[in-house]
C-alpha cells in the first residue's frame, strides 16, 4: 500500500481533507490501527476497509451483532462508513464499539479520505451521492421523541414474533426483547431506509409508519424475558 503521501489525488476523489482525516482519526486510534503493520487490537484494523464485508476478518472476536450483520451482506461501502461513524447503533444495534458517534459531516468525510488511501484502488470506489449523510441515519429528533403505545404495539407485533422469540431467547435469530426504545426505532429506520441490508427486514420496515415503528419499539422494551 503506498503511503497517504503518494494519493494526493485520490484524497480530492475522496471529497475530504486526508491530512485532516488524519488527526481525526486519534480519535479512534486507541482501538484501531491503520497503514504499514497495521494489527487488530481491541477493534480490527482499518486496512482494506472499504468493500470489506463486516465482520470478515478471520480471526477477530466480533460481537453476534456484527456477525449477523456481515452475513446478512453489509458491505462497508462509503455510505454504510459514513452511516456508521455517525451513529454506530444505526447500522450494528449491539456493537461492542463503545465510540458515540461523529456527528459533524465534513469531519466524517475527512476520515473516510484517510481511510480510503489504504484501501485497494480508492481512485475506483464510487463516490457517496451528495444526500447520502441524510438519507435516514442521522433521525429527526421528533421521530426518536415519538411517544410509543405499547398495547398497539403488541397488535402490530405479530409478523415480528414470528421470528422474533418475545420470550427474550436468541437462536440464530436475534432477541428484541428489552432493546432501549431509541435503539430499536434506530435499526428500523435504517432497515427502512435500506442502510441495513436484510431484505425481508427491509420489507417489513418499508410499511411501517413512524407512529407504528414508535409503538413496536414500546412494546419490546416493555417485555419482561422467561
Amino acid at each position: 500500500m503506498a503511503p497517504l503521501a503518494a494519493q494526493e489525488t485520490d484524497d480530492a476523489l475522496a471529497g475530504g481533507d486526508a491530512d485532516r482525516g488524519a488527526e481525526l482519526f486519534q480519535e479512534c486510534s486507541g482501538c484501531h490501527q491503520i497503514g504499514p503493520g497495521a494489527t487488530n487490537r481491541i477493534g480490527p484494523h482499518l486496512n482494506e476497509i472499504f468493500d470489506r464485508q463486516a465482520g470478515s476478518i478471520p480471526g477477530f472476536a466480533y460481537s453476534k451483532s456484527m456477525q449477523r450483520m456481515g452475513d446478512d451482506g453489509l458491505v462497508w461501502a462509503y455510505r454504510n462508513l459514513d452511516a456508521y461513524l455517525e451513529n454506530p447503533r444505526a447500522l450494528v444495534s449491539r456493537t461492542r464499539m463503545s465510540y458515540r458517534g461523529m456527528a459533524d459531516a465534513t469531519d466524517r468525510s475527512d476520515v473516510l479520505a484517510f481511510l480510503r488511501a489504504y484501501s485497494a484502488k480508492p481512485s475506483d470506489i464510487p463516490e457517496s451521492p451528495p444526500t447520502a449523510s441524510d438519507a435516514g441515519h442521522d433521525l429527526d429528533p421528533a421521530i426518536l421523541a415519538l411517544d410509543g403505545d405499547p398495547e398497539y404495539g403488541e397488535y402490530l407485533s405479530g409478523e415480528c414474533i414470528t421470528c422474533h422469540s418475545p420470550q427474550g431467547a436468541d437462536t440464530g435469530i436475534p432477541s428484541i426483547t428489552l432493546w432501549p426504545e431509541d435503539d430499536f426505532v434506530i435499526a428500523l429506520h435504517a432497515y427502512k431506509e435500506q442502510l441495513r441490508p436484510h431484505p425481508a427486514m427491509q420489507m417489513v420496515a418499508a410499511r411501517l409508519s413512524n407512529e407504528e415503528i414508535a409503538a413496536l419499539a414500546a412494546y419490546f422494551a416493555s417485555l419482561t424475558p422467561d
